[in-house]
């Protein structure tokens, strides 16, 4: 089960709580269409909570969770993580040409 994994919208939240494995919706590629494939673990380090994409061909993107307006940040290579607040409860947050839909508590959306 997941559950508020980050804030978006220039607040923070409290730490999420997932499950290492738990699959999270992703498109890997332009023309990708959305399918819940990737999986997503996290992991505390002294600069924050680190999350783990993993994709399905052994492929992995890397994000660190902000404590500001960013939400998240890629953390590998010189590409950079775009968020953008798709609900109250989601995120998609795109680097390069991936997508990945996260679950949130994004601050001021209607519950």
């Amino acid at each position: 089960m997941l559950l508020g994994m980050l804030a978006a919208c220039h607040h923070a939240s409290a730490p999420p709580l997932t499950h290492a494995g738990d699959k999270i919706d992703c498109a890997l590629g332009a023309s990708a269409a959305m399918a819940q494939v990737c999986s997503v673990e996290r992991e505390a380090s002294p600069d924050g909570l680190l999350l783990t994409l993993h994709h399905p061909d052994g492929g992995f993107r890397r994000l660190l969770v902000t404590t500001d307006w960013r939400g998240v940040v890629a953390l590998d290579g010189a590409a950079v993580a775009s968020v953008t607040p798709l609900d109250g409860h989601e995120i998609e947050v795109v680097i390069e040409q991936d997508r990945y839909h996260l679950p949130a508590t994004v601050k001021g959306a209607s519950q």
